[in-house]
């Protein structure tokens, strides 16, 4: 009876670790260096990224976000997908936007929806878009937006979740001309579909990191190549062009992690001068 006794204090105490390791952030500041030549640079675009909030299980409050960040010059927020799966939950996500639009983003808040967010059908995912775009986030999908930075245009790629087969990547890239160019989409393993299509950075999330790591993630196994290759979070390259898999704010399933953190990212990227590019449709 005793080391049931202990074996089931031990549980307890371990799920009070995971769940607390929900509430322990990391902020991740990347500098992204340019690849073609400092003659061509400006400056940096501070790119504010948060993917995964999964509003069903997050432990970070609005209030907490907005303190993390309020002292972060932001030019730009990126939002890469899956912030919630049940209809009930739509109204949590407005105080979190408000956040944002609150951090004063000079060139705006661009977003994908992820698999989770496709879990919603008709009018309850026509409600997720519509409380998006009304705290002044624009959604991508499988389209493009290009916002002048001081001169030179900068693209904001928008490809559609590529693990719910709805990504376009030549619809996305439709009149691209030149200029830096930014991809953002949930599923990070599209980067091994674009070898003919160019980008200077790429962020994406999807993994969470594995949220559940003991001793290995194992439970990723069928969530595409990307796993196999070992790349699960963190900046990494493909075909020579640079990609980061945010671990997220949220968790699924159940609100613990192990072996991983909750995720914040600051990205420092180039601003290049206009290019011209060709792209291969595919």
């Amino acid at each position: 009876m005793v080391p049931i006794l202990i074996a089931v204090l031990l549980v307890c105490i371990g799920i009070q670790i995971a769940y607390k390791n929900t509430k322990d952030i990391a902020i991740n500041r990347i500098q992204l260096e340019s690849q073609n030549g400092s003659a061509e640079i400006d400056s940096a675009l501070t790119v504010l990224q948060l993917s995964d909030l999964h509003l069903e299980h997050i432990s970070i409050s609005p209030e907490e976000l907005y303190n993390h960040l309020e002292e972060e010059p932001i030019d730009l927020i990126a939002l890469t997908g899956d912030f919630l799966d049940r209809k009930r939950t739509i109204p949590k996500l407005a105080p979190y936007l408000k956040v944002l639009n609150d951090l004063g983003p000079k060139y705006g808040i661009y977003a994908v929806l992820g698999n989770h967010d496709y879990v919603l059908k008709n009018e309850n995912l026509d409600r997720l878009i519509s409380t998006l775009e009304e705290f002044n986030c624009t959604v991508l999908r499988n389209e493009n937006r290009v916002v002048d930075i001081e001169g030179r245009p900068f693209n904001i790629i928008g490809i559609d979740d590529f693990s719910t087969q709805r990504s376009n990547i030549a619809a996305s890239y439709q009149g691209i001309a030149g200029g830096s160019s930014l991809v953002i989409t949930h599923d990070p393993n599209i980067v091994l579909e674009m070898q003919d299509f160019h980008f200077d950075y790429l962020l994406a999330g999807h993994f969470h990191g594995g949220q559940i790591c003991y001793p290995k993630a194992y439970h990723l196994a069928k969530m595409g190549k990307l796993v196999k290759m070992k790349m699960i979070k963190g900046l990494h390259e493909q075909d020579g062009k640079p990609f980061y898999i945010n671990e997220g704010l949220g968790q699924t399933g159940v609100n613990i992690r192990v072996g991983s953190r909750p995720e914040i990212t600051i990205h420092q990227m180039p601003v290049k001068a206009a290019v011209k590019v060709e792209t291969t449709a595919i």
